[in-house]
């Protein structure tokens, strides 16, 4: 899996904010989507985590953000990664490995 890391300054809030769930839906429905975090800061910022199957799904949807930005919103930062770990409530997996909270 590749993730795609992203921070945003919201130029307009308002206007960022209204077209979430439509960029949201769009997002989702990209090929080799799997799931998706945009998280609202202080200060008119904005940090967004997207992860894909394939890196490269990763790459084009980073190459369809910096050609067409969303209205209200400056992307000051976007960049592909591995993802090398990640956890959730009753799972952890690093690389292929998966392992029980418990057992940690």
């Amino acid at each position: 899996m590749h993730a795609v890391a992203l921070q945003a300054t919201f130029n307009d809030p308002s206007v960022a904010m209204a077209q979430l769930d439509g960029i949201v839906s769009q997002v989702s429905g990209m090929p080799g989507f799997a799931t998706g975090y945009w998280v609202a800061l202080s200060g008119d910022r904005g940090r967004a985590l997207i992860v894909f199957d394939a890196e490269g799904d990763a790459q084009s949807f980073a190459d369809g953000v910096r050609s067409h930005p969303a209205d209200g919103v400056a992307t000051e930062s976007i960049e592909v990664g591995d993802v090398v770990a990640h956890a959730w409530q009753n799972l952890i997996r690093i690389g292929r490995r998966e392992v029980s909270p418990r057992a940690c």
